[in-house]
C-alpha cells in the first residue's frame, strides 16, 4: 500500500522557484518562452527539474524520503550578468531550507557546474552556466 506521505516532485520545484523569485530573479521552468515578440531579459534563471526519487526512510520500506537534482541555468547578456545571476542563485539556495508543505527539507546541496559558456546561436549572444543542486526532504 502506498504511503500517504509519498513525496511529490512539483511542490519541491515550486519551493525552489519561490526561493529564487524572492531573491529578485526572473525565473522560467523548462526553457524560455517561445511566443513571438518575447525578448530575453538581460539576466534570468531557467529551472530544469528531474522527477526525483521516493527513497526508503527505514528498513520498513516506507518510501517517504525525496531525493532530486534541480538544475538552475543562469543566463546573462555578458559575463558579469551571468555571474551575478549565479551569485543570487547560490545565496537564495543557501539562505534557508526550502519550504514544502508537510515536508522537512535539508538545505539544498550545491553540486556546482561547468564553466560559463557563450551561446552564439541567439542574437544577441548570451552567456550561461548550469548549476545543479541536490534537493532532499522527508515527511514531517
Amino acid at each position: 500500500m502506498p504511503s500517504p506521505n509519498a513525496p511529490e516532485a512539483l511542490p519541491h520545484l515550486d519551493a525552489v522557484k519561490a526561493a529564487l523569485t524572492a531573491a529578485g530573479l526572473t525565473v522560467y521552468v523548462g526553457g524560455v518562452p517561445t511566443s513571438s515578440g518575447w525578448a530575453a531579459p538581460d539576466k534570468f534563471a531557467v529551472l530544469y527539474p528531474d522527477p526525483g526519487m521516493a527513497v526508503c526512510e527505514s528498513l520498513a520500506d516506507e518510501r517517504t524520503d525525496f531525493d532530486s537534482t534541480m538544475q538552475v541555468t543562469c543566463v546573462g547578456g555578458d559575463l558579469e550578468r551571468v555571474m551575478w545571476v549565479a551569485d543570487r542563485v547560490r545565496k537564495a539556495m543557501a539562505a534557508a531550507p526550502l519550504v514544502v508543505d508537510g515536508r522537512v527539507c535539508w538545505p539544498p546541496e550545491d553540486l556546482g557546474g561547468p564553466p560559463v559558456q557563450r551561446d552564439d546561436d541567439v542574437t544577441p549572444p548570451l552567456y550561461f552556466v548550469p548549476v545543479q543542486y541536490r534537493i532532499r526532504s522527508t515527511s514531517a
